[in-house]
Formats: structure tokens, sequence, C-alpha cells
């Protein structure tokens, strides 16, 4: 039986990239998109045979992550969850004003934490009953390293790391299986926006010469999702080419 997974925000960049590489894999990719229906069709088009339906959510919306479960698990069964979602916006923690500062706050924890929360907990309850599944949280290096101008991101990452260790403890007689990515530097549409004049900073800081690619994080979800990772429950795996030990 082919297996079915639902990648969040996976029209484009690292989503894009762990839905390909899980369909090569062998895996039915259920796509979620927030706006841009034009990317997860091309996505759709790409994973061919492998694509499982094209779903639309705003994840800024947390009331939206249940309904977005429920509505791709109506039309077949999941064996998977990759919370991939995510937004950064860069932010002055004590210099910026109370109303960008409580915005930024908002939509990053409601995008990076609420809502993969909500989902996490949908699939659970749909998992236990079913003998088991695996949930994977695509997290950022920031999560344990942190970063200036990044507070609030960083926060809802590391939030989304702990959440990640705890579910596989308190999940694992259930044969719920928890993991997570932890990406650097890695090149995709939004990590270059504006990204030009600070190149020639970041590329000595990696040892490995070059940002990640958005397959070098596709290809690491896989193995953590296959049955060869199975007894790996609760790991979150650096992707940063030796840049950054924890």
């Amino acid at each position: 039986m082919q297996k079915r997974v639902l990648v969040t925000g996976s029209s484009r960049g690292i989503g894009r990239a762990i839905a390909l590489r899980l369909a090569q894999a062998g895996w039915s990719v259920a796509i979620h998109y927030t706006a841009n229906e034009a990317e997860a069709l091309e996505t759709e088009r790409e994973l061919g045979a492998s694509a499982s339906g094209v779903y639309r959510a705003d994840l800024s919306l947390p009331a939206n992550a249940a309904s977005l479960w429920h509505e791709v698990a109506s039309d077949g069964e999941i064996h998977a969850l990759v919370n991939n979602a995510g937004v950064y916006v860069p932010l002055d923690f004590l210099g910026s004003e109370d109303a960008e500062f409580n915005t930024n706050h908002e939509r990053t924890f409601n995008v990076n934490w609420a809502s993969p929360l909500a989902l996490t907990r949908a699939a659970g309850q749909h998992f236990g009953p079913r003998g088991g599944g695996k949930i994977l949280n695509v997290a950022s290096r920031v999560g344990f390293k942190g970063e200036g101008g990044a507070a609030l991101y960083a926060a809802s990452k590391a939030a989304l790391i702990v959440l990640t260790r705890s579910l596989a403890v308190e999940l694992a007689p259930q044969n719920i299986g928890l993991f997570g990515i932890a990406p650097g530097w890695v090149d995709t549409a939004m990590a270059r926006d504006g990204m030009d004049d600070r190149l020639s900073q970041i590329l000595p800081t990696i040892p490995l010469g070059r940002m990640a690619s958005p397959e070098d994080c596709g290809a690491t979800a896989a193995f953590l999702l296959s049955d060869e990772a199975s007894y790996l429950s609760g790991v979150v795996i650096d992707i940063n080419g030796a840049s950054y030990f924890h």
C-alpha cells in the first residue's frame, strides 16, 4: 500500500523539495499552499501520479490547521505529516514600535508554532488508533543557536524542537515517531531576498563552502520518514555544512 503524507508549505522551496523527494521514495503527497495556487499546481505537475490533492489554508490563522488536516484526511488515509510551512520577518526587538512588534509576534508564532501544534495534535489523534504514524517538523539552526534580529523566529523554532523531543517520548507507546530537521542557510527564494550584499559574509562561516540546497533538506526528511529511521524518534538533524554544533 502506498503511504500518504501531508507536507505543509509544499508549493515551493524546502517544502516542494521534500514533497518531490518523498514522491521518489514512493510516498503519495498531499500538497498544501497558502496563497500561490500557480506554484502549488506546478508542484502537483512535477509530482505527477504521486500527487494526492492540492489544499489551500492560511496557517497564520491557527483555527485553519485542524480544518486542513480533516479536509486532507477526508480524501484518504494519512500516514505522515511534515510541518514545513513557516515565516521569517526580521525584527529589531527593542527598536520596533509596539504595533510592529505585536504583529510580528502574532504572525510568527501562529505560523511557526500554533498551527504546527494544532496539526501535530490532529495527526496524533488520527495515527494513534491506526497503529502509528510519523511527524516531521522543519525547525531551524537558530532554534538552537539564536540570532540577532530573529529573536521571535528563533523562539518559535526552539519551541518546535522541544515539542518534537517531548512528544517522541510521550507518543512512542502509540508507535508515533517524531523527527525534525534544523537547516542553516538554505538557497531558497525566501533566503535570497536581500541576501546579495551578505553572501560574501555568510559563505566563510560555512566550512563546506556553500549554502544547503532544498534538495539536501528533502533527502534528510525522506530518510527520517523511512523505515530505516524507525528507531531515531526524537532526533533533530542539523543541515548546516558544519557551521554550528550543539
